[in-house]
């Protein structure tokens, strides 16, 4: 067993089922090997709390600028990929918010896409450098993630009808905002501005990054059972028009060709699998 086997520690934390509406699961890494380890986190488009409690961690904007990590940041909806780098000796703990929960809990969906933001600064109070020193002092995960569970509960808002409706559609034939406009007797230009204003992206957004997600999916099951991808199958299943257009979403995303992801798959983090 190699020390990176050894020392860095990974996994998804599954969250109990009275809060599945407000997160999606939480992540914990830890790197106690000598060197840092560096990883490329794909698009989610959900919006995340990073809780760090050991040496500082680093994340890496699209220009390349350097972003601290000292106690916690909140950043998303995550848009584009981007790097991280757990230096030797740190530990994080990540919450994945779930459809609208970002916005019940902070009134804003989209306030830390471009700007990565300490939550306080959302709620204009120290409660979050608060929970950060309360947590700090627990040395169980599990523990850890009931504290922050029972935390948040009581500052969520009540949930807005059609936020509610929108995040639980889940027909693949239906279009979603005309749907819940008729359902709703509302306009479709109603909905696609409660969709923006409370899941922190537009429906047109999150149906082409559904449509990529989709093609990275195909993808890893073709490299665990071949050796060659049938790129022209993926285009095909996916809703592409032709490989340009494939490749100009994956460069969109994530800033690689198809081909140099498959290489490098094993260094990039896909939230929606871990």
């Amino acid at each position: 067993m190699t020390e990176k086997e050894e020392k860095y520690r990974n996994f998804k934390i599954t969250v109990p089922t009275d809060y599945e509406d407000i997160f999606s699961h939480f992540y914990f890494a830890e790197n106690k090997t000598t060197k840092a380890i560096t990883k490329t986190l794909l698009p989610s488009y959900q919006t995340i709390l990073i809780f760090n409690f050991g040496i500082t961690t680093i994340l890496y904007s699209n220009q390349k600028a350097k972003i601290e990590v000292d106690k916690c940041l909140v950043m998303g909806p995550i848009k584009h990929s981007f790097d991280y780098s757990l230096p030797s000796k740190s530990k994080i703990l990540v919450a994945n918010f779930k459809g609208d929960a970002f916005y019940r809990l902070f009134g804003n969906a989209s306030v830390a896409e471009h700007l990565p933001i300490n939550p306080d600064e959302l709620l204009n109070e120290n409660c979050f450098t608060g929970l950060w020193e309360e947590l700090n002092k627990i040395n169980d995960t599990n523990h850890q993630l009931t504290y922050i569970l029972n935390f948040c509960k009581p500052y969520l808002k009540q949930r807005n009808i059609i936020a509610e409706k929108l995040t639980n559609f889940n027909d693949e034939i239906l279009n979603t905002i005309k749907y819940v406009a008729s359902q709703q007797n509302q306009t479709e230009r109603n909905i696609q501005l409660n969709h923006k204003k409370h899941l922190g992206y537009t429906y047109k957004e999150i149906n082409r990054y559904q449509r990529f997600l989709k093609a990275i999916e195909l993808i890893q099951t073709y490299a665990t059972v071949s050796s060659k991808i049938d790129w022209f199958e993926i285009i095909s299943e996916c809703g592409y028009y032709d490989q340009s257009q494939l490749i100009h979403d994956f460069k969109h995303y994530i800033n690689i060709s198809p081909t140099k992801y498959l290489k490098f798959q094993q260094d990039i983090c896909n939230p929606k699998a871990e």
